[in-house]
């Protein structure tokens, strides 16, 4: 990546960045023209080149940028201070709804990515993403206390299933174009009531 879009305005830089995730969160990767992108910025396609080498490049650099704001909502939520898996959830999926609410154009672009099938950039998307899920599972199951769970219990398991249900019910609502909150949220808390029905010791 080219240093000289970090020296630009962050007015500049962020224009870029969502002209990016409106282009290719809109179409498949092969057919997202840099052109376009370049049009939607209000710059020229050749200064486009000049901040990103290649198409590639501008595309992983958007799938990053995505991966370390959630990350950092995640921080802002508290999700992993909590010893209470499921508060800890309920935590991660405000903080998922917030960003969806401030980035409508980036969740569409992070669904659309993870199921993108271009050899290019597929195989590079996948490794980011693995990555980012067992960091996250780490930090998420480091603090988390068993006695809570029901006897002999697949802990990282069970983590693994809720986390790929969720993102699964995210895929959903964003799919159907605009994407109502409230019935959002009805739908998490109805999950986590059945997780919690079936996963939590009986008191």
């Amino acid at each position: 990546m080219n240093e000289r879009f970090f020296s630009l305005p962050a007015e500049k830089q962020q224009a870029i960045i969502n002209a990016g995730y409106r282009v290719f969160s809109q179409n498949s990767y092969k057919n997202s023209p840099m052109s376009e992108i370049a049009d939607a910025a209000g710059i020229s396609k050749s200064l486009l080149f000049h901040y990103f080498h290649n198409k590639k490049e501008f595309y992983l650099f958007l799938w990053e940028n995505c991966a370390e704001i959630t990350i950092e909502y995640l921080t802002k939520y508290k999700c992993y201070e909590q010893e209470n898996l499921f508060e800890q959830m309920e935590r991660g999926m405000r903080a998922k709804m917030e960003i969806i609410r401030r980035y409508p154009e980036m969740a569409n672009f992070t669904i659309k990515a993870f199921y993108e099938k271009d050899a290019e950039i597929s195989t590079a998307v996948q490794e980011s993403y693995r990555k980012y899920l067992n960091l996250k599972a780490d930090r998420t199951l480091s603090g988390i206390n068993p006695e809570q769970f029901i006897p002999g219990l697949d802990i990282p398991m069970m983590y693994r299933n809720m986390y790929w249900a969720s993102e699964g019910f995210l895929w959903e609502m964003v799919q159907r174009g605009h994407v109502d909150m409230d019935e959002m949220e009805r739908g998490f808390t109805k999950l986590m009531n059945f997780w919690k029905s079936i996963y939590l010791r009986k008191e």
